[in-house]
């Protein structure tokens, strides 16, 4: 049955019988303008459960009437549209789709007609419903395999060598994620190049960009391991690093801005090639957050941008940036979601507080990205997570120092078998390189 019809036109006879029709059917019916209910009606009124429509009143009207209606309820209520004396007013309103009734209006006639027009649109309402819901497990569905195709781009090992550490994490706000970050031998096994990256936007989209990049450059950087030729300022027999980082940039820059300029996708990237047996390390920054370089007395610099983000500007034109590790140096990565992780009053955790802790932790690099981690979950509460979270730490060891004899832990070369496999600890989104000497 019907708790309550709700009629509505403006004054007319019409309104006035069908509501006394209802009433003396057994239906509970009032009536009401236009005016009335969306002005004046509230929850106390009653919550209709059909709204009975004059016909001459316009498909807007309907709309309000209906959507306010439906503020005071999780179900829509049924709609019908009644003819006073011109049938050609349903006109409009049975081409949008709703029921009718026309005269003349007897009473058993009028509640059947009534009833089956709610039975058949709550009907309708739950088969949408029933569709809506198997639409939206398959996309989680797709959403679950993309992100789990995501996690494939990411390094199930990263690269190990004796006196060095190496350790990541990664946490998507979403499903999928723009962020990426990669870490792969170069040169034979001789260098280790270091990439984190952020695609602008989120989602699908940003996920699909991050895995033609994260592709294109690696595959690049790989092919290119043996250099020849020259490249602008730079003699490829004798600075080897820094002429494969540059080619390497620059055919990905130029592949994506021929290609996919048109998409508006933009990726902001830090790439460094680090020389582990002398410490050296050849980097670009287009347009990234400054990675930082802290010294073991808790000093740091900032490596800051040598180029625009990839994607962006055809031809562009990319510096190179030196840097040098000293033992106990920690290089710091990190994407943006970083320093704008807010809590639940919208305030951003800041660069100042995360270059404070930088500063103030100079154990290993697992070491800080743990109380990185903690301090973020911290300051977010139960907040949602807005951006994406991504973390790279790179450490040469501290000298070790036995009795009065002094050795460092880095090689003279590296050496292959320094390489070990990676395992993920509990939390999801970390991975670092097991079997690296101990912290010092």
């Amino acid at each position: 049955m019907l708790e309550l019809i709700l009629v509505v036109s403006e004054p007319s006879s019409t309104a006035d019988r069908l509501c006394d029709l209802l009433c003396n059917d057994g239906m509970p019916s009032r009536h009401a303008t236009p005016t009335m209910v969306l002005t004046d009606w509230q929850l106390e009124d009653g919550v209709p459960d059909l709204l009975l429509v004059s016909a001459t009143l316009g498909m807007d009207i309907v709309r309000r009437v209906t959507r306010r209606i439906m503020q005071m309820t999780i179900r829509p209520p049924t709609v019908v549209v009644f003819a006073d004396d011109e049938v050609v007013d349903l006109t409009p309103h049975v081409t949008a789709g709703l029921d009718y009734v026309v005269p003349p209006f007897l009473p058993r006639q009028l509640v059947s007609r009534l009833l089956a027009c709610h039975f058949r649109q709550a009907m309708c309402r739950t088969a949408e419903e029933i569709q809506t819901t198997a639409d939206l497990l398959k996309y989680e569905r797709e959403l679950q395999i993309g992100r789990e195709i995501q996690a494939g781009f990411l390094p199930e090992e990263l690269p190990a060598r004796a006196g060095w550490q190496l350790t990541a994490r990664f946490r998507p706000a979403r499903e999928v994620s723009g962020d990426f970050y990669d870490a792969f031998e170069l040169l034979g096994g001789a260098r280790i190049g270091v990439v984190i990256a952020d695609v602008c936007d989120k989602g699908v989209g940003a996920a699909l960009y991050m895995a033609l990049i994260r592709s294109l450059l690696r595959h690049t950087a790989i092919c290119m391991d043996t250099v020849t030729g020259s490249a602008d300022n730079i003699e490829p027999e004798r600075d080897a690093d820094a002429t494969l980082l540059l080619r390497s940039v620059l055919a990905t820059n130029d592949y994506l801005t021929t290609n996919h300029l048109r998409q508006g996708y933009f990726a902001t990237l830090f790439f460094g090639i680090v020389d582990p047996s002398t410490g050296s390390m050849v980097y670009i920054n287009c347009g990234h957050n400054p990675p930082v370089l802290r010294r073991p007395g808790g000093d740091y610099t900032l490596l800051g941008p040598t180029g625009p983000a990839l994607s962006l500007v055809p031809n562009s034109v990319f510096a190179i940036g030196r840097a040098q590790f000293e033992p106990g140096d920690l290089l710091f990565a990190y994407t943006d979601g970083v320093p704008e992780a807010k809590d639940s009053a919208g305030r951003f955790f800041t660069q100042e507080v995360m270059f404070s802790l930088i500063a103030g932790q100079v154990g290993a690099a697992d070491d800080l990205l743990d109380l990185i981690e903690r301090r973020l979950r911290a300051h977010v509460g139960s907040a949602e997570q807005a951006d994406d979270i991504t973390m790279v730490a790179l450490r040469r060891q501290p000298n070790r120092v036995t009795g009065r004899r002094r050795s460092s832990t880095a090689p003279s070369a590296p050496a292959k078998d320094a390489s070990v496999s990676t395992t993920r600890s509990p939390s999801p989104g970390r991975r670092r390189a097991k079997g690296a000497p101990g912290t010092g």
